[in-house]
């Protein structure tokens, strides 16, 4: 799928493997209250078959929460796609940031505000009533772009790959979501005029 919305951000992450998870227990972020990314399937997967080694992991072990150990929380993170629409942003427990770096073929705002507590299924983009959250988010973000720069020695590549899926032919970013929409194509649109025309039979509307 595409987009920064957290029904496409939150993905299903299970773990079974007999006589060393008990059976029928769930290590997921509901659990524990904390969000599982998938810099931390690497670890934890390590520490299950127990594999040591010295590395320096950007995730986190989730053994330690199964455990029951001290586990340090990450209460914000940075979010980015390239497939569909090139764009990035900043997730905190009560905040989403959306900045996109072209137009997107959803003719979409460039920028993007929602209130995980108050409007869970982002609805609402509220951007330009708390232009001072926007701005707080976006300075955050940027400084750990800039970290992560420093850190690594590499660019951040949403900003370098402009010829991403959709406009490689162009060798440039979109310049509007009309550029966009005609460019880019998911699916065929008679396949999708003949899964609607199903959908319709079965009594699901669009």
């Amino acid at each position: 799928h595409h987009g920064l919305y957290d029904c496409t951000l939150n993905v299903p992450l299970a773990f079974r493997y007999k006589g060393k998870l008990a059976d029928g227990e769930r290590l997921n972020a509901k659990r524990f209250g904390d969000f599982v990314q998938l810099k931390d399937v690497l670890p934890t997967i390590l520490d299950i078959l127990d594999i040591k080694t010295d590395l320096n992991f950007d995730g986190r072990n989730l053994m330690k929460l199964y455990r029951g150990e001290e586990f340090v929380q990450e209460s914000e993170m940075y979010i980015t796609e390239a497939t569909w629409m090139r764009k990035h942003g900043w997730r905190t427990p009560e905040w989403k940031l959306i900045r996109a770096l072209e137009p997107d073929f959803h003719f979409k705002p460039a920028v993007e505000l929602y209130n995980l507590i108050s409007d869970p299924e982002e609805y609402d983009n509220v951007a330009d009533k708390y232009p001072e959250v926007v701005e707080c988010l976006t300075k955050r973000m940027e400084n750990h772009i800039a970290k992560r720069k420093q850190e690594t020695g590499n660019e951040d590549p949403i900003y370098t790959n402009l010829t991403w899926h959709g406009n490689e032919a162009l060798g440039r970013g979109f310049v509007s979501s009309e550029e966009a929409y005609n460019t880019m194509h998911i699916g065929n649109p008679e396949d999708a005029k003949k899964l609607q025309e199903t959908l319709n039979k079965m009594g699901v509307k669009d």
